[in-house]
């Protein structure tokens, strides 16, 4: 285990880039909700013009090359940034929560649902899920970056981690494109993000039934993999 002053610096000042961050997010969607949510978030959602939608978007954008910024400076070797990415990432989402929490009060409790991301359709399920997802990738994190500095994934890791990803994502995205596939197909979907016909439809959608064992299976597929490199000795 690789555990020095100057790890320990890095591991401590990426957490809190990752929680000021988190505090800058949460509080734009507090000032979203004030406007668009007055009496609380809750869906179906309300319509917003396309240009605040690619605002969103951009946003989102933005954001993920701010936390793969932070891995690159944090270190020049892919594995190891990827580590640092993910490891950000985990906690800028668990303190999105926190924050909305502390100055919402939302959420009330963690199998509310929520909007997770836009890219390349809308993801939503219950808070629990991406705290699960990101609880997962601080522990990958600091296998990878503690166990070993020479530490190395085999091609199977990544098709794990890429097939797992997949599988989550799915499960993000079903119920929503589900829903709009009633009306268009994937490829208007794809490419007609500032349709208006689409943002209503979209504006209509009220999440039923998240898909729980699809869910698992891409936790499952993750878990697998840190596990295999924890018992690796090289």
């Amino acid at each position: 285990m690789i555990f020095n002053k100057q790890s320990v610096h890095k591991w401590i000042w990426i957490g809190l880039f990752a929680i000021a961050f988190a505090m800058i997010e949460a509080a734009v969607v507090i000032y979203i909700r004030k406007i668009y949510y007055p009496e609380g978030f809750l869906f179906p959602l309300k319509l917003i013009g396309s240009d605040i939608a690619m605002v969103e978007i951009s946003r989102e954008f933005a954001t993920m090359l701010l936390l793969v910024s932070i891995a690159l400076v944090a270190d020049k070797r892919f594995i190891q940034a990827f580590a640092w990415f993910i490891y950000a990432f985990a906690i800028w989402d668990i303190f999105y929560y926190v924050f909305l929490y502390v100055f919402l009060g939302w959420p009330q409790n963690l199998l509310v649902w929520d909007i997770l991301f836009l890219l390349p359709f809308t993801w939503v399920g219950p808070v629990i899920a991406p705290i699960i997802n990101s609880l997962s990738m601080i522990i990958l994190a600091i296998v990878v970056i503690t166990k070993k500095e020479n530490i190395r994934f085999k091609a199977y890791h990544w098709i794990f981690l890429i097939i797992g990803a997949l599988i989550v994502i799915g499960a993000y995205t079903k119920d929503y494109l589900q829903f709009m596939l009633t009306d268009f197909n994937i490829w208007q979907l794809l490419g007609g993000g500032s349709s208006i016909d689409i943002i209503e439809k979209a504006a209509t959608f009220i999440p039923d039934n998240f898909a729980w064992s699809i869910f698992t299976i891409g936790v499952a597929t993750h878990l697998l993999v840190i596990v295999d490199l924890i018992r690796r000795k090289n």
